[in-house]
């Protein structure tokens, strides 16, 4: 998958609110399925499907210990994604850091 197709595919999978939390819980921990169910008031099915999207944007790592399906975050899903928003703070910061040298430069002209 190109670096773009990525970070769009990490954006819609954390546009929405459950998905965050669910990597919120296996941020550090890796739980079962039904560990992460139980943490919500939705169906079983809902979140299969919500850690599925998860996994296929490369922010969930499945295993398998027997019957079990363990998940866990995937920080390195998260390194496109992270580079793009540094991307465009590092350029809005260039862009402020222009704007005042400009204010700054136009206040000295007309105090001159």
């Amino acid at each position: 998958m190109a670096e773009d197709e990525q970070v769009d595919e990490a954006l819609r999978a954390l546009a929405e609110p459950r998905r965050r939390a669910i990597l919120r819980l296996v941020a550090h921990d890796e739980l079962a399925a039904g560990e992460i169910s139980a943490a919500f008031e939705v169906s079983r099915t809902a979140i299969s499907q919500h850690l599925t999207v998860l996994k296929q944007a490369g922010l969930l790592t499945e295993r398998r210990a027997g019957t079990r399906r363990l998940y866990r975050a995937q920080p390195e899903g998260l390194a496109g994604l992270r580079e793009f928003l540094d991307t465009m703070w590092s350029d809005a910061l260039d862009v402020g850091r222009r704007l005042v040298e400009a204010e700054r430069q136009d206040a000295a002209e007309d105090a001159a």
